[in-house]
């Protein structure tokens, strides 16, 4: 998978990971960028012909699929929107944790699917879908964030088996920490956004099937495919620490 030339659609692409993904494709020489943003008029000033701005609510099918057929020409899918509650998936307002599935499992899903016909028999066409170090152990703070992402995971296995005879390979991304207004609350170390998006481009090229863009995020995944019960054993105690400071 080569980025040049390649015509790229990347969701939530007005801040975070996303804008700098835009970035980072204008670098490597990507032919056309689909930019789309729930808020068009809120996207960064790119200044450059290549980018065309395009309006999305992934949790409005009506707009994936208007999103889908302006954007037909498509090479590369990244589904990189999303929202996070910071909530316990046990004592937080069960409409956040049905918010955050909503988005980032079930708009991902329509995307893929809205997506999919159009990347078929393009010959080296991808779909990367943004799913995080959290779809591999449940942080209770992001409880049902979490567990979206583990779903997100989850389907992209499946995209990957089903969508290989069609010529399109599929990507889970999995970041950890990332400097970026998600994050803002989390108080640990955190990647820049700019150097995740390389990593990420990095890792499409080198045709992987996981990418894991960040040292952090990286670590914790050498955890958990060591022993999963270590990382989670990891997290509980990052937990049981952040209950003590905080009383």
């Amino acid at each position: 998978m080569q980025i040049k030339d390649k015509v790229v659609f990347v969701s939530g692409a007005n801040r975070g990971i996303g804008k700098a993904l835009v970035d980072a494709l204008l670098k490597r020489g990507a032919k056309k960028i689909y930019a789309a943003a729930r808020d068009p008029s809120k996207l960064p000033a790119f200044n450059d012909a290549r980018v065309v701005g395009i309006k999305l609510d992934i949790t409005d099918k009506a707009q994936i699929n208007a999103a889908a057929n302006e954007a037909a020409d498509t090479d590369i899918l990244i589904n990189n929107a999303g929202v996070a509650a910071f909530a316990s998936a046990l004592h937080g307002e069960a409409e956040l944790a049905q918010r955050d599935m909503n988005t980032n499992y079930f708009g991902t899903m329509h995307m893929m699917r809205a997506f999919a016909p159009k990347l078929s028999g393009k010959g080296q066409a991808a779909i990367a879908n943004v799913a995080s170090i959290a779809a591999f152990v449940n942080f209770p703070m992001l409880g049902g964030y979490s567990a979206s992402k583990a779903a997100v995971y989850s389907l992209t296995q499946a995209a990957r088996i089903e969508l290989a005879s069609d010529g399109i390979s599929v990507h889970s991304i999995n970041p950890g920490p990332i400097d970026t207004d998600m994050a803002k609350d989390l108080d640990m170390d955190k990647a820049s956004a700019s150097d995740t998006a390389e990593a990420i481009l990095d890792g499409l090229e080198a045709s992987e099937a996981d990418i894991f863009p960040d040292a952090a995020g990286r670590q914790m995944f050498d955890v958990w495919n060591n022993n999963y019960r270590d990382l989670e054993k990891m997290v509980a105690d990052m937990y049981q620490s952040a209950l003590h400071e905080a009383a």
